[in-house]
């Protein structure tokens, strides 16, 4: 029997991950829900999806409602996870999970308290070109890893939209800085300390941030995050033997570019090598997903608790040198 997803929040996020949600095997996306009756019943129309509703509750009660895809503001994610995952759903929510490593830390305990899987939607570590980096790294081709570049910064038009709203989680880090944080924590693991320069607004809104991370040795990463000016949006992961770049935007690339191997990889073009995206570049990552339900998992090895928990402790110890009133 197919698992039946519900989702929860009809923004354009969802948009794109529904359509792919609904191109894997096992899973039927039967029901939608939004604070508003009419956008939920607008996007039940737009993706043929036959029931909708703005009762959360209603969802919660629903005993034929296997799991729950969560992609509301960030500021929401806490309360509507823990509630799932106490009704007895298995949870994908949107990155990040949570805005505090005690709550995400909480979260989990709360998954396992009630046996149901829980993840966050950290589509870029599914991804084809993520992997293969991964595994170049592995196979030594760039040797010792000593190093990584990462940006997120794309200026954002002032609409009044979450992102600019502290209230509901807005900000450069929480909703790009994760990405080259995380990229940084994959290939160099947990940083033996945090260096932060950022500017924010007078409400405590987290505008952009440059961020140092050291990991011992001569270990660094070397991240950028902004919503209102432009960096390079590719990453690089350098080694004793070469480097390989992740070109922009490094997060959902299909590419990777090879400098190792001879000095014309070194100084000239690198070895360009193309993978396939699948649909909007989230089938991966769902078709993971699916699977470690049907196998009776409560979370992925490939971004399992204590990598979703460490990342935002890293998070947290940047917000406590640019904001210090985070909690």
């Amino acid at each position: 029997m197919n698992q039946r997803w519900a989702v929860i929040g009809t923004g354009s996020i969802s948009a794109v991950v529904v359509s792919d949600l609904q191109s894997c095997d096992g899973v039927d996306v039967v029901l939608v829900h939004s604070r508003t009756e009419f956008n939920a019943a607008r996007f039940a129309g737009e993706h043929n999806i036959p029931a909708w509703t703005s009762d959360y509750q209603a969802v919660l009660d629903d005993a034929a409602i296997d799991a729950v895809y969560i992609a509301t503001p960030i500021g929401t994610h806490f309360d509507l996870t823990r509630a799932a995952l106490q009704a007895g759903k298995h949870v994908l929510v949107e990155k990040p999970m949570a805005t505090s490593a005690a709550d995400a830390t909480e979260l989990f305990a709360t998954a396992h308290a009630h046996r149901r899987f829980l993840m966050e939607g950290m589509w870029m570590k599914f991804n084809p070109a993520f992997l293969r980096l991964r595994e170049e790294i592995a196979n030594g081709l760039i040797g010792t890893t000593s190093n990584v570049r990462a940006g997120f910064s794309v200026p954002f038009p002032q609409d009044g939209a979450r992102r600019w709203d502290p209230a509901q989680g807005g900000g450069a880090l929480l909703d790009q800085g994760i990405y080259p944080i995380t990229l940084a924590h994959t290939i160099l693991g947990a940083p033996t300390s945090v260096h932060a320069h950022g500017v924010t607004r007078a409400d405590g809104l987290d505008l952009e941030t440059h961020i140092t991370l050291e990991f011992g040795g001569m270990n660094f990463a070397q991240l950028t995050t902004s919503m209102v000016q432009f960096s390079d949006c590719s990453a690089a992961v350098a080694g004793d033997k070469g480097w390989i770049t992740l070109p922009a935007p490094f997060w959902a690339t299909t590419d990777l570019e090879i400098h190792a191997g001879g000095a014309q990889h070194f100084y000239g073009n690198g070895n360009r090598i193309h993978l396939t995206q699948e649909g909007n570049g989230y089938v991966p990552m769902l078709r993971a997903v699916i699977a470690a339900i049907r196998d009776g998992l409560i979370e992925h090895p490939t971004h399992p608790a204590v990598d979703t928990i460490a990342v935002s402790a890293t998070i947290d110890a940047v917000f406590a040198q640019i904001k210090p009133t985070h909690p």
